[in-house]
């Protein structure tokens, strides 16, 4: 199983950055995809979540209204579309999956799989 996030970057607050994940070796469409995050000094926290075909979604109040989250099954590949971002959005941003979908997709707890993560930072 391979999760690769890729998009990070630095960005200056108010700007926008797109976060890419691939999946490989597993099967990608059964499975629901989040977003997760963290910050120096700080535990892993949830940001965004997909359904593995595409209708629900689930967010943290951090970022409602302001982060978007997609997946292309063809592709294999989940995006998290971040607008408005702020200082506070620091941190290293990670993908990961699970078979099981959570009341109203905000998950307090892991996923079955995860990756590597991409540092995004928010500075002026």
């Amino acid at each position: 199983v391979q999760l690769q996030a890729s998009g990070g970057g630095l960005v200056q607050p108010g700007g926008s950055l797109r976060l890419s994940c691939a999946a490989s070796g597993f099967h990608f469409s059964n499975y629901n995809l989040g977003w997760f995050r963290q910050a120096p000094g700080k535990e892993r926290e949830f940001v965004a979540s997909i359904k593995s075909g595409g209708l629900s979604r689930g967010f943290a109040d951090s970022v409602k209204g302001r982060f978007a989250i997609s997946r292309d099954n063809a592709k294999k590949q989940v995006f998290l579309q971040m607008n408005s971002l702020k200082p506070e959005d620091t941190a290293v941003y990670y993908c990961a999956a699970d078979r099981t979908w959570v009341a109203g997709g905000v998950y307090s707890r892991s996923m079955d799989y995860w990756g590597k993560g991409t540092q995004v930072t928010v500075s002026s």
